[in-house]
């Protein structure tokens, strides 16, 4: 028996990897088909009964293969009825995922780091520092262990993630292949059948990304903007002093333009009180997306220990909206929602064994604060 350690995880495989991987043990390539359906719609993971598979197949698979997922080290339930998961990947490293359920749909947050490179101010995630990216496996893992939650004896067939946002912990365009291929996994028919417009990538606006995007998926594209102008943005969203908001615009019009389908983009706005919230710069905001169909989605700020952020009030932030609104802009505010389980919008932290060191950095400046204070 070859150690578990040595085995092929399936889950690591891309679509082409995994075709290529029955071909090469002498298999058709709808063995594909039939190992995705055992596996993310059955909630099958065990291949002796995986039953149209032949019992040579089965052998092969027991002996050199494992379906490997992240292991769930604790799940947490919001009195919102919000899901939070904390997934260990090893090395003593952790992350989380987050299930929002909704009347008609159920939308899956999905971590596709351990940690974040790109540290935006608002976000307790960035505070962690950063490790490395999450593997295919881990990724896709994330829904096949959300979507296993919601199975029972009675219906083990039972299908219930309608929405997948890859807009968990870390910046999913700095993870590139294993993102996509985990998002053509969720869409492929016999996996999780998601359409474009249900798998969602959330970005803070790398350029280089989003221009090969289109070559290799049409999912819906989501802006981390948060800022209206590049001096605004410097501060709340670091990677704007190499990616400025002029050219991660028109990055983003040309991916929108590469479709026929008249899509709109979504711009994510998180509202900090008394910094990004005011009707002044509601106008500018207004004014920098006046040429491009887009809906914006206004998130309250959601408060944790290492930021000096505020939430703004529901004056400022209705105000905020009804600017927007009669400006003629689609605009909605997200419910904060999972809170109190701190689920909620940048709110995600793990455990990360941080490489940069910022974690440590902000410790020291915290405790200097305190002792100066």
């Amino acid at each position: 028996m070859i150690s578990t350690s040595k085995k092929i995880n399936l889950l690591n495989l891309s679509l082409k990897e995994l075709a290529s991987f029955f071909e090469s043990i002498g298999e058709a390539s709808y063995r594909v088909d039939q190992l995705l359906k055992w596996v993310h719609q059955n909630g099958i993971e065990d291949f002796s009964k995986m039953s149209n598979f032949s019992k040579t197949l089965r052998e092969y698979l027991i002996e050199n293969c494992v379906l490997k997922s992240p292991k769930i080290s604790l799940e947490e339930a919001s009195n919102d009825g919000t899901k939070k998961w904390i997934l260990e990947v090893g090395n003593d490293e952790s992350i989380e995922m987050v299930l929002i359920p909704e009347k008609g749909r159920n939308t899956l947050c999905v971590s596709s780091q351990v940690g974040c490179v790109v540290n935006c101010s608002f976000c307790a995630t960035g505070k962690q520092g950063f490790s490395r990216n999450l593997t295919l496996s881990e990724i896709i893992g994330q829904v096949l262990i959300a979507e296993n939650s919601f199975r029972s004896i009675d219906n083990p067939k039972e299908k219930n993630i309608t929405n997948v946002v890859m807009m968990g912990m870390g910046e999913p365009l700095l993870n590139f292949d294993n993102v996509v291929n985990a998002m053509q996994i969720m869409r492929h028919h016999s996996a999780y059948n998601l359409s474009k417009r249900k798998v969602t990538l959330s970005t803070s606006g790398l350029i280089p990304e989003i221009n090969k995007l289109s070559n290799v998926t049409d999912v819906s594209l989501t802006i981390s903007l948060h800022a209206p102008n590049d001096k605004l943005r410097d501060i709340l969203v670091p990677i704007n002093k190499k990616y400025p908001i002029k050219d991660l615009l028109k990055s983003v019009k040309n991916y929108v333009d590469s479709f026929d389908d008249k899509r709109i983009t979504t711009f994510e706005y998180i509202l900090i009180d008394k910094v990004n919230d005011s009707l002044e710069i509601a106008n500018e905001l207004a004014n920098l997306l006046k040429n491009y169909p887009c809906k914006i989605n206004l998130i309250p700020f959601n408060e944790f220990s290492l930021s000096e952020y505020s939430k703004p009030s529901n004056n400022r932030l209705r105000a905020f909206k009804e600017y927007l609104v009669k400006k003629g802009f689609i605009t909605t505010i997200r419910s904060t929602r999972g809170d109190d389980i701190m689920a909620a919008c940048g709110q995600l932290v793990g455990e990360v064994k941080d490489k940069t060191k910022r974690k440590e950095r902000l410790k020291r400046q915290v405790k200097a604060l305190e002792l100066n204070a």
